[in-house]
C-alpha cells in the first residue's frame, strides 16, 4: 500500500518532514515513519512513489548496521509496531524506526567523491566547491582527487538548502564540532563508497545528518546513504563527461527539467510511468547493495 501521509492517532505528531512523519514515543524517543513522498529540488511531489518508504528504511538500516563501528546511530532496536495502536501497525510495517530523541545539528554534512549537481555547477563558475579549490580541467562526473566535505544549511520543505563553507559551518556549530562532523562524515563516505563499488555502484556524493545526546556524543541520525540522500551510479555504464544513469531521484529531476519545472511549489503530478520507473531504480539500488 502506498503511504503519502501517515495518520497515527495513538502518538503525538511532532512534525512532517519532506519524507518522514515524526511522532513522540514518550519523552526520550521518536517514531520516524518513511512515507512514499518524494522531494526533488526541495519541493515535495504530490504523487507517492510505490515502495519508496520501505526501500529507504531497509537501505538506511543496512548502512546503520554496517557503519556502527565508525559512529553510533539513533536506532533503539524497538519494534515500531509495538508503539502504535493495533489498527495503525500497517502504516509503520517495514517503513518505520523508533529512535533516540537527540539534539539535531542544524546542518547537512555533504561529502562528494565526484563532480555533479550543484557542485558541478559551482565548479564551472569558480573552479571551487563550497570554498574548496579544485584542480582545473575536471569534467562533469569526474572523480575528485579525494572526497571533499561541503556542508549545507538544513532548510524546511519548499525552501532550498544552501551550500556553505566549512568556516560558516564552524560559526554555526563550533569549530571542534565542525571538525568532528567533517572527519566522521568523510570516514563514513569512504567506507560506504568502497563497499558499494564492490557491488557495482558508485556513490558519487551523499549527505549525512547528525545529532548529539545529553553527554554531547555525536550520533548519525535521520537516514544514511539512501537513494534519497545520495547519488548512486551504476559502475558498468559510468562515463566521465556525461550525466550518469542513476539509482536515485535524478530520474525525477530529469523529468521535471524536461517539462520546464521552475523548482518552486507547487509540483506537478508525476505520471504513473515516471513514478514506477523511479520506484524500480530505488529497488534496484537495494538489491545490489544487499546482495
Amino acid at each position: 500500500m502506498d503511504l503519502f501521509e501517515s495518520s497515527i492517532r495513538s502518538l503525538p505528531l511532532v512534525a512532517r518532514g519532506k519524507v518522514r512523519d515524526i511522532y513522540a514515543v514518550g519523552e526520550d524517543k521518536l517514531l520516524l515513519v518513511a512515507t512514499d513522498r518524494l522531494s526533488a529540488y526541495d519541493v515535495i511531489m504530490p504523487t507517492p512513489i510505490p515502495e519508496k518508504g520501505r526501500v529507504l528504511t531497509e537501505v538506511a538500516n543496512f548502512w546503520f548496521a554496517k557503519l556502527a563501528p565508525i559512529v553510533p546511530n539513533h536506532l533503539t532496536g524497538i519494534d515500531p509496531e509495538s508503539v502504535v495502536a493495533p489498527g495503525e501497525r500497517e502504516q509503520v510495517r517495514g517503513r518505520a524506526v523508533v529512535v533516540k530523541k537527540l539534539a539535531t545539528l542544524p546542518i547537512e554534512a555533504v561529502v562528494r567523491g565526484y563532480l555533479e549537481g550543484s557542485g558541478w555547477k559551482e565548479y564551472r563558475e569558480t573552479q571551487s566547491v563550497c570554498g574548496i579549490r579544485l584542480p582545473p580541467g575536471l569534467q562533469r562526473a569526474s572523480k575528485l582527487p579525494q572526497p571533499i566535505f561541503t556542508p549545507a544549511t538544513k532548510e524546511q520543505a519548499g525552501t532550498h538548502d544552501e551550500n556553505i563553507t566549512f568556516e560558516r559551518m564552524a560559526q554555526i556549530v563550533g569549530e571542534a564540532r565542525a571538525a568532528e562532523v567533517r572527519d566522521v562524515a568523510i570516514r563514513l563516505y569512504v567506507a560506504a563508497a568502497e563497499f558499494a563499488l564492490a557491488k557495482g555502484i558508485i556513490i558519487a556524493d551523499t549527505k549525512f545528518e547528525f545529532g548529539t545526546d545529553a553527554a554531547g556524543r555525536l550520533h548519525l541520525i535521520d537516514e544514511a546513504l539512501t537513494p534519497d540522500s545520495s547519488r548512486f551510479w551504476p559502475l558498468d555504464s559510468y562515463k566521465v563527461g556525461e550525466s550518469p544513469e542513476s539509482f536515485d531521484k535524478q530520474y525525477i529531476r530529469n523529468w521535471l527539467d524536461s517539462i520546464g519545472f521552475k523548482r518552486t511549489p507547487p509540483a506537478p503530478p508525476v505520471p504513473a510511468e515516471v513514478a514506477m520507473r523511479t520506484s524500480e531504480k530505488y529497488q534496484e539500488a537495494l538489491r545490489r547493495l544487499a546482495a
